[in-house]
């Protein structure tokens, strides 16, 4: 997929917060479905459900010079061939460039949030992705991706996108030249309503890891320097997740 140009005209960043001197950003996706071309309200479930990602974020990132910021789709569906979410995802990449200048991005983004973004990964901007259980069709390209770290967590209850297709797309993209960790949550579905605390810690505790701020938990780091081959580290079991995580 190309440029965005063609969706210029459509806003696709919203600020969470923007420093006047950012030195790296995050982007959120959230959800969608797979057909409608109806506009999303400003307020919509998927969006609501990753305002407790974006809370921990901020908190994590306060005072470290870190630009956080949302995507806002043109429609609620990603609608086939149009890949619409995937396009307002590289809109909203375009704009963070042009107002911040070449920083290290890092995406985060669920269900086709999560597509949208790997969809998007090959972005310039982007270094890093946390895809939180992703819609991964097998079509899906992976090769652009070669060289940015992908972190992956599915929950193993997920019925509306199959965790085995997160794990053949961890397989691929990793021998297509990606850093890749897929973690399972045990116990959790699609909406992620099972083990709130351990999403939203593992995955503000991971983005921070991809922006710099503190090191990778040792497994994710482990799993990220695997050669193209292995089939280890995409299925680990995600751990508890402490309120305050260790530095070591």
């Amino acid at each position: 997929m190309g440029s965005s140009t063609d969706a210029a005209a459509h806003d696709a960043l919203r600020w969470r917060v923007r420093p006047s001197a950012a030195r790296a950003a995050v982007l959120v996706l959230h959800g969608g479905q797979e057909h409608n071309l109806a506009r999303p309200r400003p307020l919509n479930l998927p969006l609501l459900r990753m305002h407790g990602f974006l809370r921990a974020l901020t908190s994590a990132t306060a005072g470290s010079d870190i630009a956080i910021g949302t995507v806002r789709y043109r429609h609620r569906g990603w609608n086939g061939a149009r890949a619409d979410a995937a396009r307002d995802a590289l809109a909203a990449l375009d704009e963070l460039t042009e107002t911040l200048g070449p920083v290290p991005t890092v995406l985060v983004g669920h269900s086709m949030g999560g597509r949208a973004a790997l969809r998007a990964g090959g972005h310039p901007a982007v270094t890093g992705l946390v895809a939180l259980a992703p819609w991964c069709p097998a079509e899906d390209p992976c090769d652009h991706l070669a060289g940015r770290d992908l972190l992956l967590l599915h929950g193993d209850r997920d019925t509306v996108t199959p965790p085995a297709d997160t794990r053949a797309f961890a397989a691929r993209s990793r021998a297509a030249g990606a850093r890749v960790c897929g973690y399972t949550v045990t116990g959790s579905g699609h909406a992620m309503l099972q083990r709130i605390p351990d999403w939203h810690r593992a995955t503000t505790r991971l983005t921070t890891a991809l922006l710099g701020l503190q090191p990778f938990p040792a497994e994710t780091a482990s799993a990220l320097a695997l050669p193209p081959t292995s089939p280890e580290a995409l299925t680990l079991p995600l751990p508890r997740q402490p309120r305050t995580p260790s530095t070591a």
